[in-house]
């Protein structure tokens, strides 16, 4: 891990959290109060779930980088495939493949979701699904999800795909459609751990790999302007 990753995390363990998270505190905390006057064991229980959701709803700031045609991660997860697929038809993007980066989320990860690139929200939609784990193959066709689909100032389309898993059963969209976003801007929440999908054009430059660490905001995960070949990556 980078010194800047390393710090960057370490940020993340003291950050605000996010205005979704205030209720889930504030009710935790009010819960301790109680238990503490039953039983001490109990009130420190309530002190670690407390603790815990306080964990869960941090919202870091991100140094985004400045520069068109990046396309950022959305998500601070794991890259758990990069492929060619249909996206869902629900977006609009054709029936012609694309390419698609997947991300997995667990509970330890920040769950605030930024937009990989800067655009305005052409699309905006909900699908009522099933809670299969967020990182099955099929998960991307049976969950629940909320997609936004972007359009860039050059007029390229890209989708991203806010996917509930088995624990994660609720998408909190911030934006909505014919929103302007700037790159890295946080466009909502997922609560408690689940897959962000980005769909890109077939000849993007793919410049992370399958197994990569990602920081929201952050991390590249393509360039929409380079004529680099995709990158190729190796465990050591």
């Amino acid at each position: 891990m980078s010194d800047a990753n390393a710090f960057s995390q370490t940020l993340a363990l003291f950050s605000p959290i996010h205005k979704d998270g205030y209720k889930f505190v504030a009710a935790a905390a009010a819960a301790t109060v109680v238990a503490f006057l039953i039983s001490t064991i109990l009130g420190l229980i309530f002190v670690f779930v407390t603790a815990a959701l306080v964990f869960f709803f941090r919202d870091p700031e991100r140094m985004v980088p400045a520069r068109d045609g990046l396309v950022l991660a959305p998500a601070d997860g794991s890259i758990i495939s990069v492929g060619t697929v249909t996206p869902p038809s629900e977006l609009g993007l054709g029936s012609d493949p694309k390419t698609r980066i997947s991300i997995f989320l667990t509970v330890l990860d920040v769950h605030v979701i930024r937009t990989p690139v800067a655009g305005r929200i052409e699309a905006s939609v909900y699908r009522p699904g099933e809670f299969l784990n967020a990182a099955s193959p099929d998960a991307p066709a049976k969950n629940e999800y909320q997609g936004f689909v972007i359009e860039t100032k050059d007029a390229q389309h890209i989708g991203a795909v806010l996917v509930a898993g088995t624990v994660a059963r609720r998408i909190v969209p911030e934006v909505g459609q014919g929103d302007s976003l700037s790159a890295g801007q946080r466009v909502g929440l997922i609560r408690f751990g689940s897959r962000v999908d980005i769909y890109l054009p077939p000849s993007v430059s793919i410049l992370a790999g399958e197994g990569q660490r990602t920081i929201a905001g952050e991390t590249v995960l393509a360039d929409l302007e380079s004529q680099e070949p995709s990158r190729i990556f190796r465990r050591i």
